[in-house]
């Protein structure tokens, strides 16, 4: 066995990896590697329980998220594996602890009336870069799925919009060169690519333009190139303070969307199939939240049914 540090096998590893993966999880590998891992672990020969869980709690000192640690330590595990596998490292089994465990955060919606204000709004002031704030309210597209969507997705003779890819801008490492990168890929997850039904209102506004509109240009340019999600932000960002709105983050509005979903009723697994979802309970966990009212109904019609 010959023994190589943690940088030497990340090397060896970012090679073989790269032509397998997207471009833009290289370069999330490559970011966690730069400013995680390697600092930490660079020069080390092995990766012990004991040295992976002190710099989980540094890292949770410094308020990294859980989350964010996670990501880190696969990064870090798939690394050791690819070491364990040339005989470069030893192979270590890790049972991390995560003492501090934060409550959820309530996510931020819109409330009904400032859904309904912002569709209404956008219905007698139409651009483009609006019908997307539409879209995304209508559909609960993400904010690189919206920028990334073209004419041709959407068909109004089936009524639906079709996601098949995904714009975003990456951190690109190269050597000792760092740049950015605008990148259009395909969605994020297999549960990404699908088809959304379109609501009647948005059919009668997307049905003219159809007829005139060019199928391969981008829908929130209406031109050959598209706007990026960073400058789309700042747009949605002045609309929302003309519009008199209490600031909430682009994604809040996909969150509205699923949050209307829930308090109509609608099933959850339709729900989870529109968002695009890889599984179920990622939706339960972000928008079901049954209250206390919700939980007696549910009681009485258990007893209701087996007759007391």
């Amino acid at each position: 066995m010959t023994n190589k540090t943690v940088r030497e096998i990340a090397e060896a590893w970012k090679k073989e990896k790269r032509p397998y993966v997207k471009q833009s999880t290289f370069a999330a590998y490559m970011l966690i590697l730069e400013n995680h891992v390697l600092p930490f672990f660079g020069e080390d020969y092995e990766l012990n329980e004991k040295e992976v869980q002190t710099f989980v709690l540094k890292k949770l000192d410094a308020n990294l998220s859980a989350k964010s640690i996670k990501d880190i330590l696969i990064v870090l595990k798939m690394v050791m594996k690819f070491g364990v596998k040339y005989e470069w490292m030893k192979y270590y089994e890790w049972d991390i602890k995560y003492p501090t465990v934060q409550p959820n955060k309530e996510i931020e919606v819109l409330t009904v009336q400032n859904h309904k204000k912002i569709l209404d709004f956008i219905h007698e002031n139409f651009t483009f870069k609006n019908l997307g704030i539409y879209v995304c309210l209508s559909t609960g597209l993400r904010i690189g799925e919206v920028c990334a969507l073209k004419w041709s997705d959407i068909d109004v003779n089936t009524g639906t919009i079709t996601v098949q890819r995904t714009i975003e801008r990456i951190y690109v490492i190269e050597e000792k060169r760092k740049h950015t990168e605008l990148v259009i890929n395909t969605p994020k997850t297999k549960n990404s690519f699908r088809e959304i039904p379109m609501s009647k209102e948005l059919i009668s506004i997307i049905k003219p333009l159809k007829k005139v509109i060019n199928d391969d240009f981008y829908v929130l340019t209406n031109e050959n190139e598209p706007t990026e999600p960073r400058t789309y932000r700042n747009y949605y960002k002045k609309l929302m303070r003309q519009l008199d709105m209490p600031p909430l983050k682009f994604h809040g509005l996909r969150h509205s969307f699923a949050t209307r979903c829930i308090e109509s009723n609608c099933d959850y697994k339709t729900v989870s199939v529109i968002l695009g979802h890889s599984n179920i309970s990622t939706t339960l966990n972000l928008y079901v939240h049954p209250n206390m009212e919700q939980k007696k109904k549910c009681i009485n019609k258990m007893l209701k049914f087996i007759g007391k």
